[in-house]
């Protein structure tokens, strides 16, 4: 990789960890950690880390003489969570092809990776590898499109005026969105005491256009499609018409979200 593509790779986290995590992400961090259970002196592995705000979480619960591992398969990720959570483990690394020994972890945990992992049941069975016995899996996935309008309307517009491309880049977080397929995953995967969960959050934005800019210019960017001005232009003025019922009196933006979340137990080992 290049300086110029490593520059534009940590610019992009740094938006996504700007406009994107606080609204978005962390208010999904809570009950990722409450369901894993994490707790005093866990040992901790979050995979597709992001800029680590899950990890980052999971390292205050899991206290002083906790110990905490993050990884991502993008550079820049990485390199923006280390630059914020120094004292946490950061790895750069695949999700089908863990750096870990074999029962390292008790609690590993994914918030909204797996949905983009080459090999979902590898990566599922590798999590599972990893953990002691009796550890717990945790992953979260969003639910699909057809359960959030906000961002069907978004995607619609994307297609229309930034082409498909975009359109799909937007689409990917949610192709998991089917609780029976993830459930089916996890069959597959071989994991054991399974329960799946569904929960809803409040995303909130300060305003739509930093919702829509968060996604324009955090998230595309990391899907790798990048939009000139004129059209990140075109598109906020188009999203100002077709998402208005969701801006309250003090222009704030607030929607509903829901996710599935996939607990499991290591019992293989017992």
């Amino acid at each position: 990789m290049s300086l110029q593509e490593m520059t534009e790779q940590i610019q992009a986290a740094w938006a996504y960890e700007q406009l994107f995590v606080p609204s978005l992400f962390a208010p999904w961090t809570s009950v990722v950690a409450e369901t894993a259970e994490i707790s005093h002196r866990h040992h901790v592995l979050d995979i597709a880390c992001g800029t680590g705000v899950l990890a980052r979480e999971a390292r205050f619960r899991s206290g002083q003489h906790g110990h905490v591992c993050g990884l991502d398969i993008t550079p820049g990720m990485i390199e923006v969570a280390r630059q914020i959570s120094p004292d946490i483990h950061w790895y750069l690394g695949n999700a089908v092809e863990l750096p870990f020994q074999q029962h390292q972890f008790d609690r590993v945990v994914s918030q909204f990776g797996l949905m983009f992992f080459s090999d979902r049941i590898a990566a599922l069975k590798q999590m599972r590898q990893v953990l002691k016995p009796g550890g717990l899996l945790t992953v979260a996935v969003w639910d699909s499109l057809d359960n959030l309008p906000v961002f069907a309307r978004l995607v619609d517009i994307l297609d229309q005026l930034a082409g498909r491309k975009a359109g799909d880049a937007l689409r990917a977080p949610f192709n998991l969105g089917n609780a029976s397929q993830l459930q089916q995953l996890a069959e597959q995967a071989e994991l054991d005491q399974t329960r799946i969960s569904t929960y809803q959050r409040k995303a909130r934005f300060p305003n739509l256009r930093s919702m829509v800019e968060a996604e324009l210019r955090g998230w595309l960017p990391v899907m790798d499609v990048i939009l000139d001005d004129i059209t990140i232009k075109n598109i906020l003025n188009e999203a100002e018409q077709a998402l208005a019922d969701y801006v309250d009196e003090q222009n704030r933006l607030e929607f509903p979200m829901t996710a599935h979340l996939l607990r499991a137990s290591n019992m293989h080992y017992l």
